[in-house]
């Protein structure tokens, strides 16, 4: 019998249930997993150990790219470290969102990277595979039935931008991965899923409370982040029928009340909600108490189930390639005119380099020190230096190059008010200062699709190694 067929067996007798232990191992895989905290994790007999591996902050390249965010090197020891922590302990291993963006060629490469630790290590496993790619027809049908709408002001889906995406991931939740975890296995590999259904899934099988099992997996699936100090250590949960204990497994990371609550804003438009395919968590009622210096309880929150199951889904597309411009200025009359000698300085390079043709390039900077992160404030004092990323995203690589490059010369020399040399606008780290930096994605797919038949979106696969 498997690491999940034991479990579902011990719950399933009569009798008076024992609490639950879940370790977050990371806050997203394949970014390094200190040893110390999860060797402590391992030691107070867990009975799950789950990782998130994804997430859309990493912006549409990974997604678009189908590469991994992380380096292989890294992914491959940590993906071990868990491999092996599971296997030793014989407990269920669940990986969600795969390789970064979760999509086929993620997904793949996560499960050579498991299999070739399998091979090496000697390992015997039963493994499920949950793919999360949304299949092209069925999204066309929604979108033709009105089924689908946009998150965050993204504009209605059309069939023409959903070809034109270069892969299209759904963010599957709890009922998918019970699907697996009924197929008798031991490891789960799953494609983009909700982060919370990596640590939700199962407790709500064996018969835990919905809601206190999804505001658990929403604050260890970011390992100790909600600790003070910080950050990405292991962290223990441990889940009864009336709350659970938070407990970072790094003894220099506490979790107490107010940064347990404080994390209900990570990632959450609302936080007294979170919201998953299934239904949602409501935290109004939430308490977060503490028990001693390093840990604390959280009870109160309450699972109301969806009238109608809907799939988040995620989707890029290629826009082009980039090059950027990597420069800067301390010359107080440039940084008080920077805006208008940017303009004027890109009408220069379109005549220049559009000459017989029309214009085939977008043109885009952020000025850091002065606006590059958020607007400066209007009675803000100048800063003495700036930084600027000035970035050309066209058809080729050698075509955003040759923009770029027309750009540095030309800003290099540029003429403007209070000017007092006639070379040296600009100050470079390195040369050359201009580079291209590979294909530019955007998402063009956001969006929340109804999803009255979960279990053909994602088609389970198991495989004994």
């Amino acid at each position: 019998m498997s690491a999940t067929g034991r479990l579902l067996e011990e719950f399933a007798k009569a009798g008076t249930r024992r609490p639950l232990k879940l370790l977050g191992a990371s806050g997203q895989l394949g970014y390094g997993i200190p040893t110390p905290a999860f060797n402590a994790g391992l030691e107070r007999g867990p009975d799950l150990i789950g990782c998130d591996m994804g997430s859309i902050d990493i912006g549409p390249y990974y997604l678009g790219a189908g590469k991994m965010a992380t380096a292989p090197a890294q992914t491959r020891r940590d993906l071990r470290k868990v491999l092996l922590g599971a296997r030793k302990l014989d407990i269920p291993l669940v990986i969600g969102s795969a390789g970064s963006a979760g999509a086929r060629p993620h997904l793949e490469q996560t499960l050579a990277l498991v299999r070739g630790i399998a091979q090496e290590e000697g390992l015997r496993f039963r493994m499920a595979v949950l793919p999360g790619d949304i299949d092209r027809g069925i999204l066309a049908d929604a979108v033709r039935a009105g089924g689908v709408t946009g998150i965050d002001q993204m504009p209605d889906l059309t069939i023409e931008e959903v070809g034109a995406a270069s892969h299209i991931v759904g963010q599957m939740g709890m009922s998918t991965f019970q699907q697996a975890f009924a197929a008798d296995i031991d490891v789960l590999i799953a494609g983009r899923a909700c982060d919370t259904a990596i640590f939700s899934a199962l407790p709500v099988m064996l018969g835990f409370p919905a809601g206190l099992a999804v505001h658990m997996a929403k604050i260890i699936e970011c390992a100790s982040l909600c600790c003070l100090p910080g950050g990405r250590d292991t962290i223990l949960a441990t889940l009864d029928d009336d709350g659970f204990v938070l407990e970072s497994m790094a003894p220099q990371r506490r979790a107490t009340p107010v940064s347990v609550a404080a994390h209900s804003l990570y990632e959450q438009s609302d936080p007294f909600l979170i919201i998953e395919p299934e239904g949602r968590a409501e935290l109004h009622d939430a308490r977060y108490e503490q028990i001693d210096e390093r840990r604390t309880r959280v009870s109160g929150a309450r699972w109301v189930p969806a009238t109608a199951q809907t799939i988040k889904i995620e989707g890029s597309r290629r826009v082009g390639e980039r090059a950027v411009l990597l420069c800067a200025a301390s010359d107080p009359f440039f940084i008080a005119g920077h805006e208008q000698i940017l303009q004027d300085v890109s009408v220069v390079v379109q005549d220049l380099v559009c000459e017989g043709g029309e214009k085939d390039y977008e043109l885009y900077w952020r000025v850091y020190g002065k606006n590059g992160v958020s607007d400066a404030k209007v009675d803000a004092p100048a800063p003495h230096e700036v930084f600027m990323l000035i970035e050309c995203i066209a058809p080729t690589p050698e075509r955003a190059l040759e923009v770029a490059r027309t750009m540095k010369q030309y800003l290099l020399h540029f003429g403007y008010p209070g000017r007092q040399s006639t070379g040296g606008n600009l100050a470079f780290a390195f040369t050359p200062p201009e580079i291209t930096v590979g294909t530019a994605y955007r998402f063009n797919i956001y969006h929340i699709m109804n999803a009255p038949d979960v279990g053909r979106l994602f088609p389970l696969t198991v495989e004994n190694l």
